[in-house]
């Protein structure tokens, strides 16, 4: 198999929610961007963490039952993310989501947010190489 890289395969312009958000405006942002998983950002597009539909759903549920606001994403996003460089393998990460849960990996530059791949960018890569002969499945 030839070396397929995560720059030539994520999505440059990916979404992002900032540290200062409160749930209720992350909630807005993934439905109106129909995601269901964003990294968190600082000030600086430094990822800080990363937050899916399913954290809100758990964290919405909680706030109904007890009529609390809708504390800061920082509450509930998850820490430490498992990012990738853009010279990252293909195949590495495909054999990372085997073992671990996240479906999407930030992609960092100098400590910056400039991307993003999932599962679908995955699975597009591999075929995108193997229908150009180089690998057979």
């Amino acid at each position: 198999m030839s070396s397929i890289l995560v720059r030539d395969h994520m999505q440059a312009d990916a979404q992002s929610v900032l540290s200062s958000f409160s749930v209720s405006e992350v909630i807005e942002h993934l439905l109106r961007t129909h995601l269901t998983g964003v990294p968190v950002v600082d000030e600086h597009q430094q990822v800080v963490g990363f937050v899916s539909e399913q954290d809100c759903m758990k964290e919405m549920l909680h706030a109904a039952f007890f009529g609390s606001e809708s504390p800061s994403v920082t509450r509930i996003m998850h820490t430490p993310v498992l990012t990738v460089t853009p010279d990252t393998s293909i195949v590495e990460i495909a054999e990372t989501m085997m073992d671990h849960k996240p479906k999407n990996y930030p992609v960092v530059y100098e400590g910056k947010l400039v991307g993003i791949i999932n599962r679908r960018h995955i699975l597009n890569a591999l075929i995108d190489n193997a229908r150009h002969g180089h690998c057979r499945y």
